[in-house]
């Protein structure tokens, strides 16, 4: 087998030998404060899932904003909160793994709810790093809680995307010079299984509530890429019998809306047809075991 010269390769790749503001950029904060709207606001492309639960986000979110004169390569972290449940604990390592990889830190703080523990929490762990970190006021455009914010600092408002320019700005007067680790049109490293499953957790999400929500994760078990269609298989984990009832027979119209919203959007996104197989499985207690945790958030 032929040797890759990984040299070659970046000389003979035009994106690769140019040089811009580079470097990554790790995003952090309390339960939502808005990050994932951030993120598919400014890439123009459904990156991040959302929701108006606070802790939607599981895993470590990659996603690369290129423009004229840099190549910033963002990471939409999990929220950060103290608990002392596993689950969140092992959510809160992958935020806090992520700050270590990152050469600027950007700090969410939701300027329409008052600085609370939470605030207080993430301000401790991040004292002593060495990363520089910018904080950032969002959802501006909402009525203002927060009494810490100043004149001078950075606001945004990621519903119509006041403040973005200056924040971009403020971000590259931090970054190297440095050739591009992504060609231009790369926007995101997730894989296919990994945004089908996560459209279908978000629709899982704005359709259910209370503790539901956070009790399902969602498998993707076949893609099959037909040239009229997708196929797919996948699969709500929840974690008991009776919450397997509440999806399926108690509210029959809720798996209906789930499959209905995730085809629909899975097919904007795949721009072809989409043949989507939805069922629901019961996975016992599957937030306390820690080694299926440590497997499923890599």
């Amino acid at each position: 087998m032929q040797k890759l010269d990984l040299q070659e390769i970046i000389d003979n790749t035009s994106d690769f030998k140019e040089v811009k503001k580079v470097w990554f950029v790790a995003i952090i904060g309390r339960p939502n404060v808005w990050k994932s709207t951030f993120i598919n606001t400014l890439i123009w492309e459904k990156i991040a899932i959302t929701s108006n639960i606070p802790q939607t986000t599981r895993k470590k979110i990659l996603a690369i904003f290129n423009d004229s004169d840099s190549q910033i390569i963002f990471f939409d972290t999990p929220w950060i909160h103290k608990s002392e449940k596993n689950f969140n604990k092992q959510i809160n390592n992958q935020a806090i793994k992520t700050l270590d990889d990152s050469d600027l830190i950007l700090y969410f703080i939701d300027s329409s709810r008052i600085s609370g523990e939470e605030e207080k929490y993430i301000e401790d762990l991040t004292k002593d790093l060495k990363t520089p970190i910018l904080k950032v006021f969002t959802k501006s455009d909402k009525t203002t809680k927060n009494s810490n914010i100043k004149e001078t600092d950075l606001k945004i408002s990621s519903e119509n995307k006041e403040g973005f320019e200056e924040l971009i700005k403020k971000i590259k007067e931090n970054l190297k010079d440095w050739p591009l680790l992504f060609s231009k049109d790369f926007y995101t490293k997730q894989t296919l299984t990994f945004r089908i499953s996560e459209i279908i957790r978000e629709k899982v999400f704005l359709n259910t509530k209370e503790e539901l929500p956070h009790s399902t994760f969602i498998q993707v078990d076949e893609i099959e890429d037909t040239p009229r269609m997708y196929r797919i298989v996948a699969y709500i984990y929840v974690e008991t019998d009776s919450q397997k009832y509440i999806v399926i027979w108690k509210a029959w119209k809720l798996i209906q809306e789930i499959w209905t919203l995730a085809r629909k959007e899975l097919e904007e996104i795949l721009e072809k047809k989409v043949f989507l197989a939805l069922r629901v499985k019961v996975r016992k207690n599957w937030r306390k075991d820690e080694k299926f945790l440590e497997n499923m958030l890599k």
